[in-house]
């Protein structure tokens, strides 16, 4: 499968973690963020920054990750609370998705994403035994904005 993450060319050529805390984890927990499509991606990144504006020097990280049943784990909305889109539901999710990456259950935490519920997020363990074998950054491309956006 592969999945798609946005970032700044200085942190584009490896697959690394800064551990910082997120919706679905905690702080010192190393996990990837990606999309299940480039424009899922984009939109993520829009959201976070809180604005639309050109971004220099970012690329698009392509990941592959094995296709194998057995490393995926995915959340449904309807076990998620009511609120689940709201930051105040931030502190419940970061507890589900730091239990999933404390006991290692599998490599990949498959979530709806905030944006768009229909679509998903792929959180990744960095630190589950099996990462280095079944994750790898295929390529990079470049990253831009379409200019009718502005």
């Amino acid at each position: 499968m592969e999945v798609f993450r946005i970032s700044h060319k200085n942190y584009s050529k490896v697959l690394s973690s800064s551990g910082v805390a997120n919706r679905w984890n905690l702080d010192g927990e190393f996990v990837i963020y990606a999309g299940c499509s480039r424009s899922l991606s984009t939109l993520e990144l829009v959201v976070h920054r809180n604005s639309i504006n050109k971004i220099p020097d970012y690329e698009v990280m392509i990941l592959s990750i094995a296709d194998e049943e057995d490393l995926y784990e995915q959340i449904a909305i309807k076990e998620l609370p009511p609120n689940w889109r709201s930051f105040e539901a931030y502190y419940k999710l970061q507890l589900i998705g730091s239990d999933w990456y404390k006991e290692k259950r599998t490599l990949v935490l498959k979530v709806p994403s905030a944006v768009i519920s229909q679509e998903y997020n792929y959180i990744i363990n960095t630190k589950h035994p099996l990462f280095l074998e079944k994750v790898a950054l295929v390529r990079n491309e470049d990253y831009f904005f379409d200019e009718r956006l502005f």
